[in-house]
């Protein structure tokens, strides 16, 4: 009688790291609810201790969170000896999601909370002044990330619907694409990996009947596509793409934001990340999601 060999199941782990009021709570919570097993603000220092509990097999510690606070310079340098020591000797799979969002918006969020921010040193320095430093540290963490999420134009509910798509059931090892069209005046996508601008084909905003629309309308989508020079900049965009992006994946890259800009992010932009992200999605077997940042904020539509 033949003996069947047991599957050996790896653990994987998740830390959540990155600024401070960019959402990590929110992501912490949105990954419990679809069965992690989760730990808030765990000091790097008993990270190695906890990997050691994952290691040994416990069935409830196959999928683990963890969210990092980072407060001072010598956590960010223990967090990432930390990852290395975990990844050269044990089994458990790591990854890196990092949380970013733009000064002004991480100002507005600790105006509305009243909160502190931890480097300000109960009130002793400025609030821009703590961010900026905090992101400065926090550079390195995030040149390793496996995951970078800019929440700056994120209500929390689209935040826990972009965890769940991630991270749901075997989404957690899939690739995933993020194209992004954006408005040039609105600022540019920060966490983008590549950004095209589209500045230069012709506007619908000059067309009087198209002004308030989008790009997600008929109407305009193909006014954008009627041009030549639209379709010899999509050709040549698409070829650079589908060489580029299984590369990406070989890499190890387990997203790709790909963001489109023009001047308000309504027309042209919109336009082309639809089409873009339609082509991606049927050329490759990888989560292709498709996001128009400010399209609502120039036409006025939700």
């Amino acid at each position: 009688m033949q003996r069947e060999e047991k599957e050996i199941v790896k653990s994987e782990l998740l830390v959540v790291t990155g600024l401070s009021g960019a959402g990590k709570s929110v992501v912490i919570q949105s990954l419990e609810d679809i069965g992690y097993f989760c730990v808030d603000n765990l000091p790097p220092i008993l990270l190695g201790k906890f990997v050691d509990l994952m290691d040994q097999g416990n069935p409830s510690l196959q999928k683990v969170a963890i969210a990092i606070d980072l407060r001072g310079k010598e956590l960010f340098e223990a967090l990432i000896q930390e990852i290395d020591q975990i990844k050269s000797n044990t089994d458990v799979i790591v990854d890196i999601m990092f949380l970013e969002a733009t000064n002004n918006k991480l100002i507005s969020r600790y105006k509305e909370t009243r909160r502190a921010h931890p480097l300000t040193y109960n009130g002793q320095r400025s609030l821009i002044d703590a961010i900026e430093e905090e992101r400065s540290l926090l550079s390195e963490i995030k040149s390793l990330a496996n995951y970078t999420i800019d929440t700056s134009h994120m209500k929390p509910k689209a935040l826990r619907n972009q965890i769940r798509d991630y991270f749901n059931d075997s989404d957690f090892q899939t690739f995933n694409i993020n194209v992004i069209s954006f408005g040039f005046k609105h600022g540019i996508q920060i966490d983008a990996d590549l950004v095209f601008d589209v500045r230069f084909l012709p506007n619908p905003h000059y067309v009087d009947e198209l002004r308030p629309l989008t790009g997600e309308d008929e109407a305009v989508y193909k006014y954008v596509m009627k041009w030549k020079e639209t379709n010899i900049f999509y050709e040549k965009l698409m070829d650079l793409l589908k060489f580029m992006v299984p590369g990406y994946k070989k890499e190890g890259k387990s997203q790709l934001v790909i963001a489109i800009g023009c001047t308000g992010g309504q027309h042209r932009s919109v336009a082309l990340a639809k089409r873009i992200g339609a082509e991606l999605q049927e050329s490759f077997d990888y989560n292709v999601y498709v996001h128009h940042r400010d399209a609502h904020i120039e036409s006025g539509v939700k």
